[in-house]
């Protein structure tokens, strides 16, 4: 398979990435209208682009046509805004690498794609998996190490190498398996032979990330907290870590807080944020009243959220 030549490559930069939720009605229908709403409060409140539908938008639990309509739904309800990163991953190589062309064709500026849902194929089969996403588009492919969501599957650092090696269009990974020894080697190997090479942080702990050399972030707290995560990203990027601290701690309080509802309770927090976006897709539940009264508990102790926007129209 012969790599493209992209000029422009290192042109695209994330930034701040907001990894927005995907609001269901009652009926389990997606809400295209909350969506909307969505989408117009994370472009106002410091997004640097979108990337959806992500494992906090509950890609897995949505129809492939469903993923479609709700990418094509984005990036015209966005129109240029921002850019959108389109989340591709999937079991099936050809699956993934046909949403991917999908993708690009309706005007996504990125696609990332990770480790494919419940296989665990050798790293050779995992190179080719990444290598055929990304060789269907022209367009900035990252490759997604999430080895908590993915059954403990990992991309190491001799697999994005030789994904680099073979696609151009490759820009980098994005990390979010907290792994520091393994962005600490990935980094220093990628950047001797690929220079342009881009580390994503995969969560908000953006300061042992931007300390190691990630200059982007994907954020699915920007939906309850942004102002404090874009204070975050901000000192990060300009290599203020010591005064990132305070934001950091708030949000990773933030985030242990939320976390043992996972997206039950990320969007049990948004609706106390008054930003209802309904409930998770079955098989997720929306938290159980007890747990709801825990976590608004938690987060009524957060100062930080006192200087947060409330509603939709903050």
């Amino acid at each position: 398979m012969t790599a493209r030549k992209i000029d422009d490559m290192s042109a695209f930069r994330p930034g701040l990435v907001h990894a927005p939720v995907t609001p269901f009605r009652s009926d389990n229908a997606i809400d295209f209208d909350c969506f909307g709403r969505l989408l117009d409060f994370h472009v106002r409140h410091g997004a640097d682009s979108l990337a959806l539908p992500m494992h906090a938008g509950e890609a897995v639990s949505l129809a492939d046509e469903e993923k479609r309509k709700l990418l094509a739904f984005a990036i015209r309800h966005v129109a240029g805004r921002v850019p959108v990163i389109a989340h591709a991953s999937d079991s099936g190589t050809a699956i993934a690498a046909a949403f991917a062309t999908y993708a690009e064709a309706t005007g996504a500026a990125a696609v990332v794609a990770g480790t494919p849902y419940y296989w665990t194929p050798p790293a050779a089969m995992l190179v080719e998996h990444f290598v055929q996403i990304g060789a269907a588009v022209k367009i900035p492919y990252y490759v997604h190490n999430a080895p908590h969501d993915t059954a403990g599957t990992k991309v190491t650092t001799e697999i994005a190498l030789r994904i680099a090696d073979r696609l151009e269009n490759f820009a980098g990974l994005v990390d979010s398996g907290l792994d520091w020894q393994f962005m600490i080697e990935l980094v220093s190997q990628a950047r001797r032979t690929h220079p342009e090479f881009q580390l994503v942080s995969g969560t908000e702990h953006m300061v042992s990330a931007g300390a190691i050399g990630a200059d982007a972030m994907v954020s699915t707290l920007a939906g309850v907290a942004p102002r404090t995560v874009r204070t975050l990203y901000d000192l990060c990027r300009s290599q203020k870590f010591v005064a990132a601290r305070p934001a950091q701690e708030d949000t990773a309080a933030l985030r242990q807080a939320i976390r043992p509802g996972d997206i039950a309770g990320l969007k049990a927090a948004l609706a106390m944020m008054e930003r209802d976006a309904g409930v998770p897709r079955e098989p997720l539940a929306a938290l159980a009243p007890d747990r709801q009264a825990g976590l608004a508990a938690a987060l009524a102790a957060l100062s930080m959220l006192k200087d947060e926007p409330r509603g939709w129209a903050n």
